[in-house]
């Protein structure tokens, strides 16, 4: 008897389950993990916002630009502010205008910005005299 009591006790096993700190260690890693997803998250929304500032400036850019080509007017040497409503948000902008070694053409820069003032985009340009 004294010895199935012993072969008993040796076939016990510690039960089953998680220790505290295996517990802590897993919600760590989880609590990293989707720290990490939510500041990729956040900058997706950033940069697509970025994006489509960056494309409405472009299109304020190409839209002032033209006019100038339109109008066939050979621009004076300075600068000149223009504002450009695109997609319900408002993009202040400037047209540079300066000379090139050639004198019958002119280098037009649009450089467009932000509300807050950063620039968002430059496009350039070379328009001939008419």
């Amino acid at each position: 008897m004294k010895s199935q009591r012993r072969a008993c006790v040796k076939l016990r096993r510690r039960p089953r389950g998680f220790t505290l700190i295996e517990v802590l260690v897993a919600l760590a890693i989880v609590a990293i993990a989707l720290g990490a997803g939510l500041r990729a998250a956040g900058v997706l929304s950033s940069n697509a916002q970025r994006l489509s500032d960056v494309v409405a400036a472009q299109w304020c850019a190409e839209n002032a630009l033209t006019g100038l080509r339109i109008s066939r007017a050979f621009p004076g040497v300075g600068d000149a502010d223009f504002t450009c409503e695109q997609l319900g948000r408002s993009y202040p902008g400037q047209l540079q205008t300066r000379p090139t070694p050639n004198p019958n053409f002119r280098r037009v820069d649009a450089v467009v910005n932000d509300s807050e003032g950063r620039q968002l985009l430059t496009l350039s340009t070379v328009l001939p005299r008419p």
